[in-house]
């Protein structure tokens, strides 16, 4: 076991999750202000002690993407300069995780290039759940611990005792992401074909599949306009699905992902708090959102102890 003491801060972009961590294992969110001077800039002041500390900093880099980014970086180099022991940036939504590779001619690596940022500012350790693309662990030359959020997602598909189950990947791209879902909740599988003609826009080509009668629960990591989602509900239930639900690690939800889904054949939708969701957008909309604070809060404490993380996922 750690002799260090852990120590736990975060940001301004999730602090109902760092607080929901910070419950769960006893521990008080550290001191820390975290401000904007006139012109724009990010300052950071840790009002406590941390030489010698363990330090785990909850920063989900969501939207405004940059401006938490800059916080989480500001952060970990006052952290570094205080003398903290170790730091790991706990970052349940990695931004940019969907720029992983170049797609066209003279584009950026951008998940490269944040992950450059975060090891620079000095971060020793990375915690991440569901990253876009896996191998974006290897963008990182520090150990990069990656949790599963469908984990929680499936306990609670199985604990609504659903019948005839059917998981569906909404593209091609996550075949291997619905396959294990559908392992974890005994269900059949079925994969939507569509193409994108352009960035943020989804067309349904076919559903490949059985559906009929079947209960059709989509299943993805990210949803941001949420127009593949919505269109394939209702791909599926011209199939001859009974009923659709749809579920995300990360609810990213852009503007007019709400309108999309009003739209949809979706009965409901479970996301994770990996994100934090603003109340008043979703209160007409069947979202139930579940806590990943106590998969999170173990992990910190597998991570402080020097212990296995791959136990918590057996």
């Amino acid at each position: 076991m750690s002799g260090r003491e852990l120590k736990i801060f975060c940001g301004n972009s999730n602090r109902e999750l760092a607080a929901e961590i910070g419950e769960h294992l006893g521990i008080a969110i550290g001191k820390a202000v975290v401000k904007r001077f006139q012109d724009g800039e990010i300052n950071v002041s840790i009002q406590e002690s941390v030489r010698g500390a363990d330090v785990f900093v909850v920063q989900p880099t969501c939207a405004p993407t940059n401006d938490n980014l800059m916080e989480l970086l500001v952060m970990i180099d006052a952290l570094r300069r205080a003398s903290a022991s170790r730091i790991t940036a706990v970052v349940p939504y990695y931004g940019y995780a969907r720029q992983e590779r170049k797609a066209r001619a003279r584009e950026p690596i951008s998940a490269k290039l944040v992950a450059n940022l975060i090891v620079t500012a000095g971060a020793d350790r990375m915690m991440a759940m569901d990253l876009h693309a896996p191998a974006i662990q290897g963008f990182f030359d520090i150990p990069l611990d990656h949790l599963p959020g469908d984990m929680i997602l499936a306990e609670y598909i199985n604990s609504k005792k659903l019948e005839n189950l059917c998981v569906v990947s909404p593209d091609i791209g996550g075949v291997g992401r619905a396959r294990h879902f559908a392992e974890r909740v005994g269900a059949s599988l079925a994969i939507v074909d569509k193409r994108r003609p352009e960035a943020n826009e989804a067309e349904i080509m076919h559903v490949i599949g059985e559906l009929r009668d079947k209960t059709a629960v989509l299943v993805d990591d990210i949803i941001d306009t949420a127009g593949t989602i919505a269109k394939a509900s209702v791909a599926l239930i011209e199939e001859g699905a009974r009923e659709v639900y749809a579920c995300c690690t990360h609810p990213v939800l852009s503007p007019r992902a709400f309108d999309q889904l009003r739209r949809s054949r979706i009965r409901e939708l479970i996301v994770t708090n990996s994100i934090p969701l603003d109340p008043e957008k979703k209160k007409d909309l069947p979202i139930t959102v579940l806590s990943v604070a106590a998969l999170l809060g173990e992990a910190i404490v597998r991570v402080h102890d020097d212990l296995s993380i791959s136990k918590l996922f057996g």
